[in-house]
């Protein structure tokens, strides 16, 4: 999953990950809201939450930081089987410290994603496996996947 408010960076991410193979479908969310809403229903639509989310810090409305106060409060069945990472065009360093100390960020990266860092998230978090979903997976059809 894609959290940014950024489109032309989203069409640039979701082109590598698609080019990448690595993962079915990635749901792109251009807001923080619509994001946590997304998983926080996924289960009533059938479907798993993201195995992987790039969150970005600075959006309208609902910020990155924000997005993860709310984050860190859903039941762990929510969150259990995501890897977050920050993707941020972040120059603060006080931002990367901050992000430290939350529990379920597990990095933070500096903006634009490449093939690179993608191969080393999925080395690091997924045994270089393709992450079975950017998205949602439906528990009826596991080969078919939907937002």
């Amino acid at each position: 999953m894609l959290v940014d408010d950024d489109e032309p960076t989203n069409f640039l991410h979701q082109m590598l990950i698609e080019e990448a193979d690595c993962a079915h479908e990635t749901v792109v969310k251009t807001s923080a809201q619509d994001a946590l809403s997304f998983i926080k229903h996924s289960e009533s639509k059938k479907c798993t939450a993201p195995n992987l989310i790039f969150l970005d810090i600075n959006m309208p409305g609902m910020n990155g930081w924000e997005f993860l106060m709310e984050y860190e409060k859903l039941p762990s069945t929510k969150k259990e089987n995501s890897v977050l990472i920050m993707l941020t065009t972040s120059l603060n360093p006080d931002d990367e410290e901050h992000a430290k100390h939350i529990f379920s960020v597990k990095e933070f990266r500096k903006k634009p994603l490449t093939t690179k860092m993608l191969d080393s998230i999925l080395d690091t978090y997924f045994n270089g496996e393709c992450v079975s979903s950017l998205a949602s997976k439906k528990r009826d059809h596991p080969h078919e996947f939907h937002e």
